[in-house]
């Protein structure tokens, strides 16, 4: 990109630009002038059609912005999400980052594959629609790997509540999918090479309950022969590298350097099975074949792998060496068996090695979805397709053919989907609908598959005993060439035709396409097959298979289908047929879905981490319809603002009187009229504006214009102020110099005056001194500078003696009141000690009374019994009411914990009767009865609060009461005296801590599960310091924050709640130390939450929004210092997220600036450094970009670091919770139980 230097007008014929290294006179054609940049503010963005210009090459550079600087993979266009390969693991696929974009909007967080997999979840359960995903792009660019992470995510957030953990199968499916239909290739070590679309179905509750599996066109051919560094099946080397396992020797492979064979989730006679036939066509691959003459072709009798094919199969291996080497041709008049060429021979045995494979692969695909299975019905199900993009190589065969036939459909439907879209957007807003114009490529579909098209020119050619590919080509030139514009005959070749494709012109040659469209095995090989003593192989052939897939080895239709016996013609069909019949079967499927698309971009051939080869990227990008997008969204309004968004990003290009309509919507309509003149340009709908193609482009520079004016008046007045102070400052010191000279030339005058009569022309001498005094001061700045000071000090004594009369005065009033305040108190305390010797003397009395009317009570103490002491079944009205003594009123001076301390008074008594079973039992009842309280109410804050407090109380009281020296030390002798006498309760305050740390967790989780909602919101979205946010372009993916939402939460928001947590535990009694411990688990989540969100919201990290954060944060450290909580060591959890607030204000320029960072970031490791670094995002055109040199540097300092590559906190980390011993203060004998616990029948002993 350059910068254009000088205005270009209509005619020039040169450009002047400055490029990087240096200036450039460009010779440009007036009718096509190069496309123009977008402005920094837009490069990088999470949208492609948030940019103002949208062509390819902004398309291109905003896409390496992304990948090689900031490291993004993801990355918006529309309602695609274009994935680029890193060919690196990154740390972006964990449980955390799942659980982050759960229930998110999709404008809301970075572009992820979770986020398009949330989409489709959330509209399947909005809607009730099925929905699907379609996962496409070249060999190698991480189709599988994307679609298998869809899978993963909705196993992950579905989980089912039963005990089958379908969720599980679904995902131990894919390793055994590919360990046989995935191959290394020349472009990727683990190519898929067949079609895949999986259908998950959900129930009503939209949990997994079930899936199933199709797949498309494997590709045989790979069986018996691959390129050169290209390999057959992963399972096949798998096999081979277990040769020598005493399990596997009967199989006689030979042993090969690989991974080990996969644990299928399937029975091992099974997989025995599966073996024995993968191991037979091994063999069958090894087995000679020998000519005879020209025309005939032999087996060695001794050929061992033909022996050991046959016995594992279970075979005649006479008649399998005979007829692979002899074909039978029937006549309507008699059978005649010929022998074959040793290349015919040759073919016969490879056709049946692959054909064998086929319903192999097939088989196991139909074993997957039995296990997969489900009964009843499925309520909705969401659909992964991962199926090849385009494809072009330098000799394309008849797969090539078909690969790109499918992808020419799946392009139609995408153009119609993208289409339909943008004209429900209009509908919606309300504007005039004018047709765009997008390409159409019903016409090379129509050459492919119509009638007398390519396919059936194909299949017809294939019916004919002598056809052949050269008879099929000269067919097809002789219908299309000339005919058609899309199909041509290469110059330089008669054996190769070319078809004009969406994406690219491609050259097939036509050698082996009726070989490989017949797909054919001599009828005499499969009767053989069929009278195998091996069921699976005899169960292969027959035509009505047994335990068998009714599918083709091109699709499979969901096994709930009855199995039909096929026709004979059926059985004849082509694998051209099949083909276009699955695919017609998809596009069925497809078309009754809401689709959602995953193009995967391959950024190399050479599988370099985060190298960026512009050509390759461009032609895949045509290739897989993502600029097709751009190109139709670019005809109309591609840019679209929501006017809130508008509102907030261009209020400053508005007038104090546009500013004072309430309504924002006129005011931007006003706005809007007034900057562009052109109405043409933009277009109000009922919700947003829609702008032409490079209308944003031209508002951002108004923007950046009026702030800079802005900036320049700031700058003028703070200069301006300066100045004047500084004139001030030296105005003022000039005339207190002058008042200093004119005075003691005053005096001196004075006393010249009184010798005038003798010396006046002394007096005048002295003056005009005086005056040449001055002058020489004001021209001398050091003495000046002296001679000031001595006058500042002058007048800083004369200060400083009326300041040190004016203290003593004050001293003397503070020394009189505090004498007053002395007195004062010594009164107060006089009052208190009568009120203390009062409150004793009822309290005597009181115990004196009771000890008069309870004479059985010889030791004094206060304890609760039932009426009939003896009764056990009396107590056990306790033990069931215990759990539910929380107060349904405010009872006044209540002391904490009189619950718990009730439940021991009743422990108490049945050791005072000396009666274990009645203390065994009261124990058992009371623990069941919190649990179940617990249980019963595990929503429930106040109750959890409540009981947590209560259960802490009760452990403490039988730690206190128990006789044990470690405890009795923190008593009264008076509580001494009440101590356990007779029992060991130490098992059953084991029990207890642990009932108490199980309430404590519920009691947290439900404290996280309130607040956890209103953290992004008020801790990342909301603008606590007003006006110094500005919104941007956002493109097709909304956020959802920028709807005017009422209901939108705050930073009070997050205050009030912890504020209502904080007075709940307090009401409740909860000890300070669990309350503080309460207190630091919420803060850890509010900083690990808010944190986690900002790694993946790249427009979150900027200067500004770290000012926000640290503003927030604020906010929290104060509200611990109202609630005298500094102690809790909750700030110290907030500080990953403050150190992150700062990095994203920090300058990020010099090395300086990258150790200060290296030093000051102690909390965040290095991944999350970088993640920060390589996101920020400036919000204006004053702030730059970190530079991926920059990153590099900082990266390189902490590679010292000794940490867990981590980027996510983990948000359910838990801290060990401790309980304090605590002993009451509170003696027995004056508990008082209030009425409102309705106990009355407990008394006193």
């Amino acid at each position: 990109s350059a910068e254009i230097t000088k205005n270009y007008k209509a005619g020039d014929r040169f450009l002047h630009v400055q490029l990087e290294d240096g200036t450039l006179s460009y010779p440009v054609d007036p009718a096509a002038l190069p496309p123009l940049r977008n402005p920094d503010i837009l490069v990088g963005e999470n949208d492609l059609t948030a940019l103002s210009y949208l062509h390819e090459p902004a398309v291109l550079h905003n896409l390496k912005i992304r990948f090689v600087e900031s490291k993004l993979i993801y990355t918006y266009s529309g309602i695609i999400l274009v994935a680029i390969n890193p060919y690196k693991e990154l740390p972006i696929y964990g449980d955390a980052i799942i659980h982050a974009y759960s229930g998110q909007n999709m404008g809301d967080m970075d572009p992820h594959i979770f986020a398009v997999a949330e989409e489709a979840y959330k509209q399947m359960a909005r809607n009730n629609k099925n929905q699907s995903i379609i996962v496409s792009g070249e060999s190698g660019a991480g189709k599988t790997v994307s679609a298998r992470y869809t899978m993963r995510y909705f196993a992950t957030v579905s989980k089912s509540s039963n005990n089958a953990h379908v969720e599980d199968k679904v995902l131990a499916s894919n390793p055994i999918t590919e360990a046989v239909g995935n191959a290394k290739t020349t472009r990727n070590d683990n190519s898929s090479r067949f079609g895949k679309y999986t259908e998950i179905s959900f129930d009503q509750s939209y949990q997994i309950i079930g899936a199933n599996m199709r797949t498309y066109l494997l590709e045989k051919s790979r069986v018996v022969f691959q390129s050169e560094n290209e390999r057959n099946y992963h399972i096949f080397y798998q096999l081979c590298a277990s040769a020598m396992q005493p399990e596997y020797e009967h199989l006689k492979l030979v042993p090969q350097h690989c991974s080990t064979l996969i644990n299928c989730t399937v029975s091992g006679d099974f997989q025995m099975d599966v073996f024995k036939m993968l191991a037979a066509i091994l063999h069958l691959g090894n087995v000679e074949i020998a000519a005879v003459g020209d025309e005939r072709s032999s087996i060695s009798a001794e050929d061992k792998h033909l022996s050991i094919f046959c016995e594992l199969l279970d075979l005649n291996c006479d008649k399998v060496a005979w007829w692979l080497c002899h074909r039978k041709i029937v006549t309507t008049s008699e059978t005649v068996t010929k022998p074959m060429t040793r290349a015919q021979a040759a073919n016969a045995r490879d056709a049946l090695a692959k054909k064998i494979y086929s319903h192999l692969f097939d088989f196991i695909v139909d074993r997957i979805n039995q296990a997969l299975q489900f009964p009843g019905k499925q309520h909705t199900f969401i659909g992964v397709l991962d199926i090849y993009g385009f494809e072009t190589f330098d000799v394309n065969s008849f797969e090539q053919f078909c690969i790109n036939y499918a992808n020419e459909k799946l392009q139609q439907q995408f153009n119609l989907h993208v289409f339909k879209l943008e004209q429900e957007e209009y509908m919606k807003e309300d504007i005039p609908w004018t047709l765009i114009d997008f390409y159409d490529n019903q016409p090379v579909i129509d050459l492919i598959e119509a009638k007398m098209g390519i396919l059936e020119l194909l299949d017809e050619e294939c019916l004919l005993p002598h056809g052949k590919d050269e008879n099929w080509l000269q067919k097809l030139y002789n219908n299309f060439v000339n005919k058609n514009t899309l199909f041509e005959k290469p110059r330089m070749s008669n054996t190769s035709f070319i078809i004009q494709h969406f994406a690219d012109k491609v050259e097939y040659k036509c050698e082996g396409f009726l070989e490989k469209n017949r797909d054919t095995v001599h009828e005499v090989l499969i009767e053989i097959l069929k009278e195998s003593k091996f069921h699976l192989c005899a169960n292969f052939f027959q035509d009505s298979p047994v335990s068998v897939s009714p599918f083709s080895s091109t699709i499979n239709i969901k096994s709930a289908r009855p199995v039909l016996k096929s026709s004979n013609k059926q059985l004849r069909m082509t694998v051209g047929s099949k083909f276009r019949n699955s695919l017609s079967l998809l596009m069925a499927t497809l078309n009754a879905t809401t689709p959602h698309y995953v193009r995967c971009i391959k950024p190399n051939d050479e599988k370099l981490p985060f190298e960026f080869d512009s050509k390759r990227v461009v032609q895949q990008l045509r290739a897989c319809g993502v600029l097709e997008t751009i190109r139709i969204s670019a005809q109309s309004y591609p840019s679209r603002w929501t006017y809130i968004e508008f509102f907030s990003r261009y209020s400053i290009l508005m007038t104090q009187q546009e500013l004072s309509i309430n309504d924002k919507k006129q005011i931007c309509k006003i706005v809007l009229q007034r900057l562009i003149q052109d109405h043409n340009q933009y277009q109000f709908g009922r919700t947003k504006i829609f702008f032409r193609a490079g209308q944003v482009a031209y508002l951002e520079k108004l923007r950046s214009d009026r702030l800079r004016q802005a900036c320049i008046l700031i700058q003028k007045r703070v200069r301006g102020w300066l100045q004047r102070r500084s004139f001030l400052s030296t105005r003022r010191a000039a005339i207190t110099l002058q008042q200093y000279f004119r005075g003691q030339r005053t005096v001196r005058y004075s006393a010249c005056s009184g010798e005038a009569h003798r010396s006046p022309i002394l007096c005048f001498h002295l003056a005009l001194n005086l005056t040449h005094l001055i002058k020489v001061f004001l021209h001398l700045p050091c003495s000046f500078s002296l001679l000031f000071n001595r006058v500042l000090e002058s007048h800083f004594q004369s200060q400083k003696e009326i300041y040190e009369k004016e203290i003593e005065g004050l001293n003397f009033k503070v020394e009189h009141l505090s004498q007053d305040i002395n007195h004062l108190q010594k009164l107060f305390r006089e009052e208190n000690d009568i009120n203390d010797g009062i409150r004793l003397e009822v309290s005597r009395l009181t115990s004196e009374n009771l000890v008069s009317s309870r004479c059985r009570s010889t030791t004094q103490m206060c304890l609760w019994h039932s009426e009939c002491c003896g009764n056990v079944f009396e107590i056990s009205r306790l033990k069931q009411t215990g759990p539910y003594l929380k107060p349904r009123g405010v009872v006044v001076n209540m002391i904490p914990g009189l619950p718990a301390h009730i439940l021991f008074m009743c422990v108490r008594y049945a050791d005072y009767l000396n009666d274990a079973d009645m203390l065994k039992s009261f124990m058992n009842v009371t623990i069941d009865g919190i649990k179940q309280v617990v249980k019963e109410h595990s929503e429930d804050f106040e109750m959890l609060s409540f009981w947590l407090s209560n259960t802490y109380y009760f452990l403490n009281c039988l730690k206190q009461y128990s006789g044990e020296e470690e405890f009795m030390k923190y008593n009264t002798p008076r509580q001494n005296k009440n101590c356990l006498k007779h029992f060991d309760l130490s098992e059953y305050r084991q029990i207890l801590s642990d009932l108490a740390i199980r309430i404590y967790h519920q009691f947290i989780i439900v404290m996280e599960n309130n607040i956890q909602h209103m953290i992004v919101p008020g801790m990342l979205e909301y603008e606590s310091l007003q006006g110094i946010s500005g919104l941007k372009p956002t493109g097709f993916r909304k956020r959802s924050s920028s709807i005017d939402d009422t209901d939108t939460y705050t930073m009070t928001s997050v205050l009030q709640q912890l504020s209502y947590f904080y007075s709940t535990m307090c009401q409740n009694g909860l000890d300070s130390e669990l309350l503080k411990q309460a207190v630091k688990q919420l803060f850890f989540l509010i900083g690990a939450v808010t944190l986690n969100s900002l790694f993946l919201r790249k427009d979150m990290c900027s200067c500004r929004k770290g000012m926000q954060i640290r503003c927030n944060i604020s906010y929290l450290e104060e509200w611990l210092k109202d609630k005298n909580l500094q102690s809790s060591n909750a700030k110290e959890t907030l500080e990953p997220l403050s150190q992150a607030a700062w990095l994203l204000q920090v300058k990020k320029i010099t090395d300086d600036d990258a150790k200060e960072i290296c030093e000051h970031c102690t909390s965040l490791s290095t991944v999350q450094i970088v993640k920060i670094l390589n996101s920020y995002t400036p919000i204006d055109d004053f702030e730059k970009r970190v530079t991926p040199s920059f990153v590099r540097k900082v990266q390189a300092m902490l590679n010292n670091r000794e940490e867990v590559p981590q980027l996510m906190l983990d948000t359910k980390h838990l801290f060990q919770v401790t309980f304090p011993f605590t002993p009451s203060p509170h003696a027995l004998e004056l508990i008082q139980v209030p009425s409102s616990f309705k106990l009355g029948f407990l008394t006193r002993v």
